[in-house]
């Protein structure tokens, strides 16, 4: 089986998720997001050796890395994703209504 190679966000996120919450799981984030349990508990530990801030600071008093967006960059995102949803639920809509028209044309 060839080894998956995960790009460095996700790896901190999924990282970053497990840390979140006191209550999940290596099993079940791992399961959530398609990962080996063992890889993301690789990840874990290698990401609290690589900063003893993490230790000491726990997950949620960690301040998040990389550049801020704007507002208005976040607003103008927020407007995309509005529309782009807008449109999924007119495609699922149709895909509903065909379905039972379909459904109903069968005369079994």
């Amino acid at each position: 089986m060839a080894m998956k190679v995960y790009p460095p966000e996700f790896k901190a996120d999924t990282v970053g998720l497990y840390l979140s919450d006191p209550a999940r799981t290596y099993a079940s984030v791992a399961k959530d997001l398609g990962v080996n349990r063992e890889t993301l508990r690789l990840w874990v530990r290698q990401a609290r050796s690589a900063g003893p801030a993490a230790d000491d600071a726990g997950p949620a008093k960690k301040a998040p890395k990389g550049p801020t967006a704007s507002d208005g960059a976040l607003e103008q995102e927020n407007k995309q994703l509005r529309s782009r949803i807008r449109e999924l639920e007119l495609e699922r809509d149709i895909l509903r209504r065909a379905a039972k028209y379909f459904a109903g044309e069968t005369n079994w």
